[in-house]
């Protein structure tokens, strides 16, 4: 490492603080230091994604070992010491190890002056481990389990049966799932290509989903460049059966970056769909127009709000809409655990709102006898059942709401007409919910 440049604690510590004091998300505050960090990157990411998954318990644990919390603008201080406290508690990094670096690190934030706190602090939690864990033991499941109140008490009313297993499910490290285009290979000749690259598969699904035994870069994947293979979740994957898009159909994808459902589409029909995909951010789209170039797939992409149909429609109706609509995240969690640090109660009204915006600004776009597909990587009934029953009692009476059987997979916690849900770790998936409505011929 060059002198001068900071360590990968630092590195973890100042990701960590751009999360939690300027609501950068983890990806954005990664992206900005994996230069820096080079070959360290593995360490800085480990870091700083466990200090997201349990930073509510390190929280706990680090006011037990302050004699004063510190002062607001020691941010990367505060980031720092979670850091330390996550390698000693869930890396089980040596103490020498994890207590030396730690304090080494701290030139790296420019607080040199506070080697003697950190130092103090995590030695600290080396004699008192046991008691501190007690005690961390006796506070409510959101602490212990690392989830603001506001998601306790909404989990606690959805599935009261299901909090600490959701909870547990959304501090696992997220599975690498692929999804391989079937235009080009197939499931068994794909699964032979990763073995003679020496990548393990934990297991299949269905006719194109591999779950990796352990996770890869793209970049060892084979053919990933060549588009014989996608990084997708299985709950997705199911997205294209649903929607059920035959050849030359006129379909309309309208919440569609970064473009895996998009494309997962066109695979299953084999590339014979008028489709537009569309999304409200420009950047985005340009991640949908990326993965079709390589997927060797056509679509028409267009940056447009869905909701306003009036600014991008061009009168003909569609046979099929996907609205994979903006929601909480929350059966992503696992993957995304800053969600837990960004998201507020608050948004979930408003997440509501736009998703029946969405839904009534498009219905109308569907043609006789076609469908739309409402989808959501979430696991709260306010943005699910409850969009799908108001959509179905206030919008469109006329529709008939399927009530999907998903009998192949273990685990679906509800189905009926509205929609199913499936909560996170179901078949090693994250948390998905789906439902679909027929327009009367």
């Amino acid at each position: 490492m060059a002198a001068g440049t900071p360590s990968a604690r630092a590195l973890a510590a100042r990701a960590t603080a751009d999360v939690l004091q300027r609501g950068r998300s983890l990806d954005q505050a990664l992206a900005a230091v994996r230069d820096i960090a080079g070959s360290r990157y593995g360490l800085v990411s480990n870091i700083a994604y466990g200090v997201q998954r349990h930073r509510l318990a390190l929280e706990f644990l680090l006011g037990q070992l302050l004699n004063k919390p510190l002062a607001k603008r020691e941010g990367e201080v505060h980031a720092l010491l979670l850091g330390g406290l996550f390698e000693r508690w869930q890396m089980s990094t040596p103490a020498h190890a994890a207590v030396s670096q730690t304090v080494n690190a701290l030139p790296g934030i420019k607080r040199p002056r506070l080697k003697g706190l950190a130092n103090a602090v995590l030695r600290r939690f080396d004699r008192e481990r046991d008691a501190l864990l007690a005690q961390l033991e006796r506070q409510r499941d959101g602490v212990r389990h690392s989830h603001p109140r506001w998601l306790e008490e909404h989990l606690r009313t959805d599935w009261p049966d299901r909090v600490l297993e959701i909870m547990q499910s959304n501090n696992a490290r997220a599975p690498m799932w692929l999804r391989i285009n079937a235009m080009k290979t197939t499931l068994n000749a794909y699964c032979k290509l990763l073995a003679a690259s020496g990548i393990d598969v934990a297991s299949t699904y269905g006719h194109t989903a591999i779950c990796l035994d352990s996770p890869v870069p793209v970049s060892a994947l084979p053919g990933f460049d060549d588009g014989w293979v996608s990084v997708q979740d299985l709950a997705p994957q199911w997205v294209a059966d649903v929607v059920d898009a035959k050849p030359d159909m006129r379909v309309l994808d309208a919440c569609a970056a970064p473009g895996g459902k998009t494309a997962h589409l066109l695979e299953a029909a084999g590339n014979q769909l008028d489709l537009l995909a569309l999304d409200v951010d420009p950047k985005r789209l340009l991640m949908v127009d990326e993965t079709l170039v390589r997927l060797g797939l056509a679509a028409t992409t267009r940056a447009a709000d869905a909701a306003q149909p009036e600014t991008w429609w061009d009168g003909a109706t569609f046979d099929r809409i996907l609205i994979d609509a903006p929601c909480s995240a929350t059966g992503v969690i696992r993957r995304h655990p800053d969600i837990k640090s960004l998201r507020r109660s608050s948004d979930i009204e408003a997440l509501a709102e736009r998703q029946i915006a969405l839904l009534q600004a498009l219905w109308p776009l569907v043609s006789p006898g076609g469908s739309l597909v409402y989808a959501t990587c979430s696991i709260l009934k306010r943005e699910n059942f409850d969009v799908t029953d108001r959509f179905c009692r206030d919008i469109a009476p006329e529709a008939r709401c399927d009530e999907l059987r998903l009998d192949n997979i273990k685990g679906v916690i509800e189905a009926k007409p509205g929609g199913v849900q499936i909560l996170p770790g179901t078949q090693n998936a994250d948390g998905f919910f789906l439902s679909r409505f027929w327009r009367p011929d």
